[in-house]
């Protein structure tokens, strides 16, 4: 994008992530200017059956090469709703379970976030180093495969994972 005089190079790394371990599982990148629902089919694995995504994903299960497939069609996706589409009077009393479930989504859906928290802050990745998503995306894949080795490390799960290194 350029702004006044200056060009500025950004994307967007959208990551898949196990709701159980917190492990991303599938990472895709794309220019700043592409919407995130439009990259859910490829983040999604043949054994998903059940798709937690923030207020951006919400169009996911109309989109067309979700609805044509068999397998994603059948998928179950929660989606965080709109902060702005949850309306409550001021003056009501009892439990919002509303908002109580969108919280309870947001729980699940932080484990691919706190992936990122490693990425940007013990790992200091600020901004793009290349010209290339390309470029850009092999770095990411090695931030976000560290990122695996650091979550594993800390649950003290260092046995299953050198176990598949051979």
């Amino acid at each position: 994008t350029k702004k006044g005089n200056e060009w500025y190079f950004g994307m967007k790394v959208h990551a898949g992530a196990d709701a159980g371990s917190g492990y991303v599982h599938s990472l895709t990148g794309t220019s700043a200017n592409m919407h995130d629902v439009s990259e859910t089919s490829k983040l999604i694995r043949k054994d998903d059956h059940v798709v937690y995504g923030d207020s951006g994903y919400l169009g996911a299960p109309m989109r067309e090469e979700i609805k044509d497939d068999e397998a994603l069609s059948k998928i179950d996706f929660r989606i965080n709703k709109r902060p702005s589409s949850l309306k409550t009077a001021d003056d009501f009393q009892g439990i919002n379970w509303d908002k109580k479930m969108e919280h309870d989504k947001s729980a699940i859906r932080c484990k691919v976030e706190h992936v990122f928290l490693i990425v940007k802050k013990q790992m200091g990745y600020t901004k793009v180093v290349y010209r290339g998503i390309e470029k850009n995306m092999n770095r990411f894949h090695m931030l976000f495969a560290s990122a695996n080795l650091i979550m594993c490390s800390r649950a003290g799960r260092t046995q299953d994972f050198l176990g598949c290194m051979g």
